[in-house]
């Protein structure tokens, strides 16, 4: 057999080189040349026998649709995330900040599913396998059906991979594995791509569900080449402040299921706990009378989650004043302020703003813009909001509000938590006679007119 060489391609302009270049000699672009494997020719008569073959061609109507046998894990909020569990031979790259709790995650999933399906293989190319037993031990975990890799040479990893024949492998982490056959280190873009198309191709055919553990860069992408999240199957990234015990497991990508789910875990001594109800949890240390707060109802795929929205004006001492966002986009907050000036006549234009979402989950949706809003009005004008009520719209730049998507599932989960009136746009869609029946619903079609809602009138 011909056998695989390694030859060096400029990922600017494609050019390519038997030997490495600091300095690509047609585009001139600085270290943009990547070691990479040269696969070996195909023999003549394989391409004669493939060009003769018939193509099969089928309609897609007529095509069959196969049962997913999933790998249930007994950790509900990371079953969400994935789609209902653990395709067969998919492959899961797992992306978080150092110390979130990436390895601590996926050592409780292993050993859970090692109790149902042994065996399970957990390869630990950082970590000997006397610290995964210490972190096991120290998490209560049970060992039975789980068997412990130190390994980075990825060759002999797939041979144990072969000779142990698990149900499940998990890779920790992707960035400190390397190939013989390339001369660059653990870790870089040509080590790391073709080692995920190694343990992809070995993987597929076998059926054999892949844990991929990959390090994140400062600004919190996954490191190596932005192929390798395409060469995957799902993508799921860990948030959280790590010196807070709350964790957002959300996906990015997912062939199997949704990326609008996410999964809420609490950091405790005995590692990585499911939230089941997150809005209950967010809720529990809120104070009852503060102003600058308001409650707002997001939507993460199909799951309502309550959670508070803190808002803090005060004045300024520097010129251009602070705008400062936690956990929402400081973008939108710009243009929330800009809309209380120009259409409520709020004087925010002297006053440092800082605005956070309690419990750590970044919000997206337009959904919490009136929330946020409120509970700016609430703070400036030092009068609390009834934290018996909701807030639930979006706002646009002429101070209208817009309604949003399944708003009735929203007031039935903060109806369910014991709000007794929601302040929702004056759209007519979206909420049937019976729940209006239940809770007080106050139909507002401005900011101004929310505003007057929440905090009782002006001043």
């Amino acid at each position: 057999m011909p056998k695989t060489r390694t030859k060096f391609v400029c990922q600017n302009c494609g050019l390519e080189s038997p030997a490495m270049y600091g300095r690509c000699p047609e585009c001139g672009t600085w270290n943009s040349m990547v070691e990479t494997l040269e696969a070996p020719p195909a023999r003549k008569e394989t391409i004669v026998r493939s060009r003769g073959a018939a193509l099969s061609v089928v309609a897609l109507d007529s095509v069959e649709s196969a049962e997913e046998n999933r790998h249930v894990i007994p950790i509900s909020e990371l079953n969400r995330v994935l789609g209902g569990g653990l395709v067969p031979g998919s492959l899961v790259l797992v992306g978080g900040d150092p110390g979130i709790g990436k390895s601590t995650l996926l050592l409780q999933a292993a050993s859970m599913l090692a109790q149902a399906e042994p065996p399970v293989l957990y390869v630990s190319a950082e970590e000997s396998a006397q610290q995964v037993k210490l972190r096991a031990d120290r998490l209560g975990l049970g060992t039975n059906g789980l068997f412990v890799l130190s390994e980075t040479r990825l060759d002999d990893v797939l041979a144990a991979v072969e000779q142990l024949n698990p149900s499940l492998l998990i890779v920790d982490s992707i960035q400190t594995v390397y190939l013989d056959e390339l001369t660059s280190a653990a870790g870089s873009v040509s080590q790391v791509r073709e080692c995920t198309s190694r343990i992809m191709q070995f993987a597929k055919p076998r059926q054999l569900p892949v844990f991929l553990v990959g390090h994140v860069t400062k600004e919190g992408a996954i490191a190596g080449p932005r192929v390798l999240e395409h060469m995957v199957d799902a993508v799921v990234y860990l948030e959280g402040d790590r010196f807070h015990q709350f964790r957002i497991l959300r996906a990015v990508k997912n062939r199997f299921g949704s990326t609008d789910e996410v999964g809420v875990f609490e950091m405790a001594d005995a590692g990585m706990r499911e939230v089941r109800n997150p809005s209950e949890v967010f809720l529990q240390e809120r104070s009852g009378n503060a102003a600058g707060s308001a409650i707002a109802v997001t939507l993460e795929g199909s799951r309502p989650i309550l959670l508070e929205v803190q808002a803090l004006t005060a004045n300024s001492a520097l010129g251009m004043p602070r705008r400062t966002a936690n956990g929402f986009d400081g973008n939108r907050v710009q243009m929330l302020v800009a809309v209380l000036t120009k259409r409520v006549g709020l004087p925010l234009s002297g006053q440092d703003i800082y605005v956070n979402i309690v419990g750590g989950l970044r919000v997206v949706e337009p959904a919490v813009d009136l929330a946020v809003v409120v509970a700016m009005a609430s703070s400036f004008r030092e009068r609390p909001v009834d934290r018996r009520s909701v807030v639930i719209g979006e706002v646009g730049l002429s101070g209208e509000l817009r309604s949003v998507n399944q708003l009735e599932r929203r007031i039935a989960e903060a109806q369910r938590l014991g709000f007794e009136r929601a302040i929702v746009p004056a759209s007519p869609h979206g909420i049937s006679q019976s729940t209006m029946n239940d809770m007080q619903i106050t139909r507002v079609a401005t900011v101004s007119e929310a505003i007057e809602a929440a905090l009782g009138g002006r001043e």
